[in-house]
């Protein structure tokens, strides 16, 4: 769904009140993380049962805002210590699959120089 994204993906690791709609969402980060919503990057929150996520995005002249919801399971979410903790596109995918982005490990990408 965002394999197209190139912008930054930040993922607040406080539980919100999911009652919030994008205004409140907006409001949160620009007041209490002082974090531009409006700059095009991708903002995940999570509730407090851990089973539902909201994704805050502007493109070009609107605010789209995704709602996920796990039936029978609860995401995995990265204990850090961050406020704000920023995902690579594959971790995103991960995490909307219900995996633990904590234990997934990516290759690092190699540059071939040897060639038989």
């Amino acid at each position: 769904m965002f394999g197209l994204i190139k912008a930054k993906i930040w993922f607040y690791r406080q539980t919100i009140d999911f009652r919030k709609q994008i205004n409140g969402l907006a409001l949160l980060l620009a007041g209490e993380i002082g974090l531009n919503p409006g700059s095009g990057e991708v903002f995940i929150f999570r509730s407090k049962r851990v089973d539902k996520l909201k994704i805050l995005y502007w493109d070009c002249n609107g605010f789209w805002l995704i709602y996920r919801k796990l039936e029978q399971s609860r995401f995995k979410f990265p204990h850090k210590d961050e406020a704000m903790l920023e995902v690579t596109n594959e971790q995103l995918q991960w995490l909307l699959s219900g995996l633990n982005i904590e234990k997934i490990k990516i290759n690092p990408p190699l540059k071939p120089t040897v060639f038989h």
